[in-house]
């Protein structure tokens, strides 16, 4: 079973850890420096969530045209704002199947740190497993 029981679980889970990091004093104004958008196409369960120039988390279909786009399970998902994986392993692996420039992808990968911090208290109130 996954570990996000359905879409809107994984949008509310997600979608909640994308809005920290758009508010983190730090990582906020870097991605919009960046000017880039970020299509993550998620399955089992199926959606879509996106961080669009301005750092504005969608959750759902948008008509917008992604620089970078990221394809991987929901549990992957988990698993690397756990770090039980890491992107260049999930990459390595096929579990995550990324498009556009890579380099501004690790590039953004330290900005991540409160989103790692972050992310295991957001899994627990939602009651995943952590």
């Amino acid at each position: 079973m996954p570990v996000f029981e359905s879409t809107q679980k994984m949008y509310d889970v997600l979608g909640t850890l994308f809005n920290v990091l758009a508010a983190d004093p730090v990582v906020g104004p870097k991605y919009r420096e960046s000017n880039i958008v970020i299509k993550f196409t998620i399955t089992d369960p199926d959606g879509f969530i996106w961080l669009d120039k301005d750092a504005k988390v969608i959750c759902g279909p948008a008509d917008l045209k992604p620089t970078i786009e990221m394809t991987l399970s929901g549990d992957t998902c988990h698993e690397f704002w756990l770090q039980t994986i890491s992107m260049p392993v999930a990459l390595a692996k096929g579990r995550i199947k990324a498009k556009g420039p890579l380099p501004k992808v690790i590039k953004l990968l330290p900005l991540l740190k409160p989103a790692y911090a972050a992310y295991p208290e957001i899994a627990r109130k939602h009651g995943l497993p952590v």
